[in-house]
């Protein structure tokens, strides 16, 4: 098709985005300016409908209001805590014990609720009064907390996974969950490597050693809290049950777990947890089904194979190409939430990533990975804007103290990128790719 469709389709876009109109509508607005180009307006809108209906109409989706839900049950029931004080046993002896304490319990917390604003805010909300009280710089905390919230976001199981498996077409969910694991972690390592240097030269004080008594007690109550993500992958990797079965198992648990065990929710709390759910999935789902049909519109306009020929005539070098693919997404993280971020570019960059042999489980862990650290930043940054609120830090105060941690982040990133093993040994370890 004509240079001039995909023009107006991104360009209509960008500019209604910017000029403040919900995402959800600019994606729809955009694609029905496009599509009127290439067919009648009656046509195109009926078309687009059709595509929205058959596009949620997918087993695989019901994965993310289970696990929606999944998430606002362990938010509320007394999860956090628990995994604070596990993480304190793990890592709190090392120099600047406190902060690894809060990437840890990011990576625990943020993977088994799937939210990286609930990680810094239920974490952040308890560390941050705890390091100001030892003279940890209250920045530096908050730096902390909001670099590492966003590192369970692909430690599964992971909402947006389950976006980019439904984006991508024919990529396992299972698969993508078990290649998260090691991506997830390394982001975490690079961010307590920062962390260890920076509070050895600020003297930061080390935790006190734990009794046996209190190791045991710790660990004893903590069990129950990470038994979900061993139910979940464990039932997915022994064949039991799929991601969608799993995520519907999480719930049950994660009931049981925070009504029943802890204690920590009353009955009459669950129909308001129950419709904070029900909101964050129909947003999530009209996001999902106006991109579809965006998407659509894009594959109709040869809108992705223009990009990769473009692309191509920069350079021909896999290498370069990757490059410049995660330079745009890093800018596109910025300005830009991670779920409509994958809608819309997965279908773009996904037939590059193939056209040069790079493997759509590698690619999807690179775009998640890179995405990831778009919520850490201003003007759109959710995990940013949580982490100053709960920490009582400026904005302003904080971009200093981020600095070396997003330093750790851009070369976890590159290790990513780079080096596809970090993303497919797991799967093919488990024989799953």
């Amino acid at each position: 098709m004509e240079w001039y469709v995909a023009f107006a389709l991104l360009g209509s876009f960008f500019f209604l985005v910017f000029t403040g109109v919900p995402i959800a509508f600019s994606l729809g607005i955009s694609a029905i300016i496009a599509g009127a180009m290439m067919m009648p307006i009656e046509v195109i809108l009926a078309v687009i409908s059709q595509r929205m209906v058959a596009g949620l109409d997918s087993f695989a989706l019901l994965a993310i209001p289970f696990f929606i839900l999944a998430g606002v049950l362990m938010n509320s029931g007394g999860i956090a805590i628990r995994l604070i004080n596990f993480s304190q046993i793990l890592v709190g002896r090392m120099p600047g014990s406190l902060a690894h304490v809060n990437v840890m319990a990011n990576m625990l917390f943020g993977s088994i609720s799937g939210s990286a604003t609930a990680a810094a805010a239920a974490v952040g909300g308890t560390m941050a009064p705890l390091q100001k009280e030892v003279g940890y710089h209250p920045a530096y905390s908050a730096a902390v907390n909001v670099t590492s919230c966003i590192t369970g976001l692909l430690i599964p199981p992971s909402n947006v996974l389950i976006i980019y498996a439904l984006t991508a077409g024919g990529v396992s969910v299972a698969t993508l969950f078990m290649a998260g694991y090691l991506p997830g972690v390394l982001m975490g390592l690079s961010l307590m490597i920062v962390g260890s240097f920076i509070a050895k030269r600020r003297g930061y004080p080390i935790a006190e050693r734990p009794s046996l008594k209190q190791v045991l007690k710790v660990t004893w109550d903590a069990i129950p809290s990470l038994l979900l993500v061993i139910i979940v992958m464990g039932g997915i990797l022994g064949g039991v049950f799929t991601a969608t079965e799993a995520s519907a198992i999480a719930v049950v648990y994660a009931f049981f777990l925070s009504v029943i065990v802890y204690r920590e929710i009353k009955l009459h709390q669950l129909p308001k947890l129950m419709l904070d759910a029900v909101v964050t999935t129909s947003i999530v789902m009209v996001l999902i089904a106006i991109s579809i049909g965006m998407s659509w519109v894009m594959t109709r306009a040869d809108i992705p194979y223009m990009i990769t020929d473009a692309l191509l005539t920069i350079s021909d070098n896999p290498v370069v190409i990757l490059l410049i693919i995660n330079v745009v997404l890093l800018v596109v993280g910025v300005f830009m939430d991670m779920t409509p971020a994958v809608l819309i570019f997965t279908p773009i960059f996904l037939p590059i990533a193939k056209s040069l042999g790079m493997d759509p489980v590698h690619f999807g862990i690179m775009l998640v990975a890179n995405l990831c650290i778009g919520l850490c930043t201003p003007p759109v940054g959710a995990a940013l804007f949580v982490g100053c609120s709960v920490s009582d830090v400026k904005l302003h105060d904080m971009i200093r103290p981020m600095l070396p941690f997003f330093g750790a982040l851009l070369i976890a990133l590159l290790a990513i990128i780079y080096i596809p093993e970090l993303s497919l040994f797991l799967p093919s370890l488990f024989g799953m790719h």
